[in-house]
């Protein structure tokens, strides 16, 4: 995770974002703590990357990579406002004994890279290159899906597809192309659906242990699915990161 020390919304690169609407700086880094703190609680482990000056979307972590069976693949951002935060964490990778991977096209780590069980799940349309995926499947060595995603509001598949176990995910399937649904239906049958109303309050950008799903506190209906389905929602309120367009996974780089 990397803290808000600097974020503010200083430019509009996806539509949630709004230059006009200020951000509470407090109120950020205090949901970003209490978010901090939850993963604590639940018995994990949280390395804090530094924040650097003039990177206002660091704290989206997410974004900076994707690292896998000692494998660490760098972030390729597209728009240019992001472009310093790759070699930030791929110094941060570097200190923890990776050597940082990198591909030719755009890659935007796990905004767009979702890991169930020995299989990646990649979003492409808005920010990943689908070129990039055969670049990813072969540095990890693992299969990967290309999903498109079709609604500019869920740019990044983690905003459209939450992963809450190795077999089971959580989708909004009005974000993908019908090629797409058509793969997730026959890859998960039994996934769960969320309706638009948690959807739009990126309630599927979660982070799950595979029992307790840390989700968006606003997406109320979700967290109801989620306990029916046997898992432990715990909500979080993260409103203030939400006008960068992220929530909960948006924060969180996860080490598999």
């Amino acid at each position: 995770m990397t803290p808000p020390t600097y974020f503010a919304v200083e430019y509009a690169i996806n539509p949630w974002m709004d230059v006009d609407r200020p951000v509470d700086a407090r109120v950020a880094q205090a949901q970003w703590e209490a978010l901090r703190q939850t993963y604590l609680r639940l018995g994990h482990r949280v390395d804090v990357v530094e924040p650097v000056p003039g990177l206002p979307d660091m704290v989206y972590a997410a974004n900076g990579g994707f690292i896998a069976r000692d494998i660490a693949l760098v972030a390729r951002f597209r728009f240019a406002e992001r472009a310093g935060e790759s070699a930030a964490y791929a110094e941060w990778m570097s200190s923890l004994g990776y050597r940082p991977v990198s591909t030719r096209h755009v890659n935007e780590g796990q905004g767009d890279l979702l890991m169930v069980g020995d299989t990646v799940l990649a979003g492409y349309g808005f920010r990943t290159d689908r070129r990039a995926h055969s670049e990813i499947s072969a540095a990890l060595g693992m299969p990967v899906v290309s999903l498109e995603l079709v609604d500019p509001r869920f740019y990044h598949l983690d905003t459209a597809l939450g992963v809450l176990d190795d077999h089971t995910i959580a989708i909004y399937p009005p974000a993908f192309g019908a090629s797409a649904r058509d793969q997730l239906r026959a890859l998960f049958p039994d996934a769960i659906v969320v309706g638009s109303a948690d959807a739009y309050v990126l309630g599927l950008n979660v982070v799950s242990d595979g029992l307790h799903v840390v989700l968006p506190s606003a997406a109320t209906g979700f967290a109801a699915q989620l306990r029916a389905a046997g898992f432990e929602p715990v909500g979080v309120d993260l409103s203030e990161l939400l006008k960068g367009g992220g929530s909960v996974k948006c924060c969180t780089l996860e080490v598999f």
